[in-house]
């Protein structure tokens, strides 16, 4: 249903496609950073209660990758919000809530800078049954793939979302929202992910020297 960059991505330019039947919206190839102020901060993140994510932990000065063959939620807001690091350097972050969430072939990725040399942290979960996540809290630098949204509300005042259970930004925020979201081809570049629960079906986490990243 959620590692610090200085700059945000070029958006994809490919204008939306509407959806034929069932008030949905489609974007092809799109990225949530798309909407002004949306780049990202954290860290692979704790389990911690939805909606706290932002006030509960100093974030990290690097990203993560994750790809799913498809992610599917119910309940989602996002808005733009500051995550501060240890540093005392702050980052623009586009916070994203989603109520519950599905993802199938989950694949997490954390690339290390050791005194050996590079490695990577794989974490794989999800291949036979899907990985279930519930009150997701995701700070997006960059989101990529085949997305459809179920009435979706593009601009509403981020004080006023209510979709998502705690997804309400400042008042005069940019804020967009949805009853469900339905991603494909998942690829995203995130700083920080917590869950109120998270269950990770076959999990598989390895250290491998060099550079595997999930994409």
């Amino acid at each position: 249903m959620p590692k610090a960059p200085v700059e945000a991505p070029e958006a994809p330019q490919d204008a939306p496609e509407q959806h034929e039947g069932g008030g949905g919206t489609r974007w092809r190839r799109f990225a949530l950073v798309a909407v002004p102020g949306f780049v990202a901060a954290g860290v692979l993140g704790a389990m911690t209660t939805q909606g706290l994510l932002a006030a509960s932990f100093a974030v990290s000065g690097d990203s993560f990758k994750m790809s799913a063959d498809s992610l599917v939620g119910t309940g989602f807001s996002q808005y733009g919000d500051v995550a501060n690091s240890v540093d005392g350097s702050a980052r623009a972050v586009g916070l994203s809530t989603v109520n519950s969430a599905e993802l199938e072939n989950l694949c997490m990725s954390s690339l290390w800078d050791l005194p050996i040399g590079e490695a990577t942290l794989v974490i794989n979960a999800g291949a036979s049954s899907p990985v279930e996540g519930s009150n997701l809290v995701i700070d997006i630098e960059q989101l990529q793939g085949n997305a459809e949204f179920g009435a979706i509300e593009i601009g509403r005042d981020a004080s006023t979302l209510d979709k998502a259970e705690g997804g309400q930004g400042p008042a005069g925020g940019f804020g967009l929202q949805a009853d469900t979201i339905t991603v494909s081809d998942m690829e995203m570049t995130t700083w920080a992910v917590s869950s109120g629960s998270l269950r990770l079906s076959g999990l598989n986490l390895a250290i491998k020297p060099g550079n595997h990243e999930c994409f």
